[in-house]
């Protein structure tokens, strides 16, 4: 299930069909995935293709034996690097990602990201001097050759078809990010009924202003989060290099280096912010 993909159309198949698992979830509502009051649901950050990270999500979710289980994954794409040879093959990991929910449609689910975004818009993004929307599209040439926009193509499918955000009964809201602080007042909440359009998902539109938003306080945290009725937020986004930070209702997760963390959450259960961050689990603590 989670061999690595070695063709065009193996690739192709996964994205699209997890594109469609997408779109048809019985659990989605316009942009929003709902759960309810039974189970587990494990809560990660940022993995920019990170393998070794997903593998030790795999392992620990055991969703063969753990149907009560359920998983969110955000921002695959994207690989951070540092020597001018390096290669980005995240490609390897959204693949892999998608074939993991084609296997467990009910337990695997995915966000919208600003990366994954800016993929699907041919928005650039510049780290290090290097454009990362070139450097995918090397990698994913580099693994499919000829095939190469075709798969490209299936990605863009995949990520056109991404919720924006996940609720629970317990009132935990799950989303990449939230608006920069001075849009928090006027964000339209509507958003989230309705399938995004593509003025919502450009700038200037709330479904681009959530996925890229940063720098909130505390009281503007606690402020959205009066806006929406809920209680907590888990977010990525924002870098953390010790794995997760917490800003008053707000819990920030990174989970695509060494230090990287994840939240299972009990969703029976009610959490305070301090139990919320009580329970963060650090992939090196999964053998």
């Amino acid at each position: 299930m989670t061999d690595a993909v070695v063709d065009a159309k193996a690739a192709c198949a996964a994205l699209h069909e997890a594109a469609s698992l997408m779109r048809e979830d019985p659990n989605r509502s316009g942009s929003l995935i709902r759960f309810g009051s039974a189970g587990q649901l494990v809560l990660t950050g940022d993995m920019h293709g990170n393998l070794k990270n997903f593998e030790k999500l795999q392992r620990f979710c055991d969703l063969e034996r753990s149907p009560g289980r359920s998983v969110i994954l955000h921002e695959l794409v994207h690989e951070e690097l540092h020597g001018h040879d390096d290669i980005d093959y995240s490609i390897d990991l959204l693949v892999r990602a998608a074939q993991w929910k084609v296997a467990f449609p009910d337990n695997v689910f995915f966000l919208q990201s600003n990366h994954e975004l800016a993929q699907l818009r041919g928005q650039e993004i510049t780290k290090g001097g290097r454009s990362v929307l070139d450097d995918f599209a090397r990698g994913v040439e580099l693994r499919f050759g000829r095939q190469r926009d075709e798969v490209l193509a299936a990605v863009n499918d995949y990520i056109a078809a991404l919720p924006l955000a996940a609720r629970t009964a317990n009132g935990i809201f799950v989303c990449h990010s939230l608006p920069d602080p001075l849009l928090l007042d006027g964000f339209d909440i509507t958003l989230f009924d309705r399938i995004p359009s593509e003025a919502d998902l450009s700038p200037g539109g709330p479904g681009y202003a959530l996925v890229w938003g940063r720098f909130q306080t505390p009281d503007e945290v606690a402020f959205f989060a009066e806006r929406l009725g809920v209680k907590l937020f888990v977010v990525g986004h924002t870098p953390q290099e010790f794995g997760y930070a917490r800003v008053g209702q707000m819990l920030i997760l990174g989970s695509d280096h060494n230090h990287g963390a994840f939240l299972p959450v009990d969703l029976s259960k009610d959490y305070t912010p301090e139990m919320l961050e009580a329970a963060v689990r650090k992939f090196v603590s999964v053998a």
